[in-house]
């Protein structure tokens, strides 16, 4: 059961999202005011290399406060695809194209206030193929066997989310 929007107005433009303020009447017939950050959507990939290790990256995250260990991942341009934009990321992140991309998933990275949906990809038959990264992108890529894998997701060494469910969706695909 949907909420009938009655207003909506953006309070907030940013680089990389948006925020509306939401006036909604609710199925009981209340209304309220909702926050909703608006993102384009983002991509998160999985690119396991020639001798089976997933790659990762390290990298400073502000809001954390903390380098964290992520698989690469990025937000869409406009007008661009998830494909494109995977493609896009392993280049600028890794420096790598994958002859094979194969979606393994999408989910809401926080449905509570955002639309942002991610897109999970599978990037296999890595080569080099760099491409200028983001100027305020600091990365260093490290590969792990699924065996360390393992051990990083249980003793809580990878924190973030948006890894952590990309794992969890490709796990058939990493046995």
């Amino acid at each position: 059961m949907p909420f009938d929007t009655i207003t909506s107005e953006t309070v907030y433009r940013g680089k990389a999202f948006d925020v509306h303020r939401d006036h909604v009447k609710l199925p009981n017939g209340n209304i309220t005011t909702l926050d909703v950050v608006v993102h384009p959507g983002a991509v998160t990939l999985i690119p396991i290399d020639s001798r089976g290790q997933i790659i990762f990256i390290r990298q400073y995250r502000h809001p954390a406060g903390q380098v964290l260990l992520e698989l690469p991942a990025g937000t869409l341009d406009e007008g661009e695809s998830p494909e494109e934009c995977a493609l896009r990321e392993l280049r600028e992140e890794i420096g790598m194209s994958a002859k094979k991309l194969e979606k393994v998933g999408e989910f809401f990275l926080a449905p509570g206030y955002s639309t942002e949906s991610m897109y999970i990809y599978l990037a296999t038959e890595l080569s080099p193929d760099p491409l200028q990264g983001d100027e305020d992108e600091f990365i260093t890529v490290e590969s792990l066997t699924i065996r360390d894998l393992h051990d990083l997701v249980s003793e809580g060494v990878i924190q973030d989310a948006k890894s952590l469910a990309a794992l969890y969706l490709a796990q058939p695909y990493l046995r």
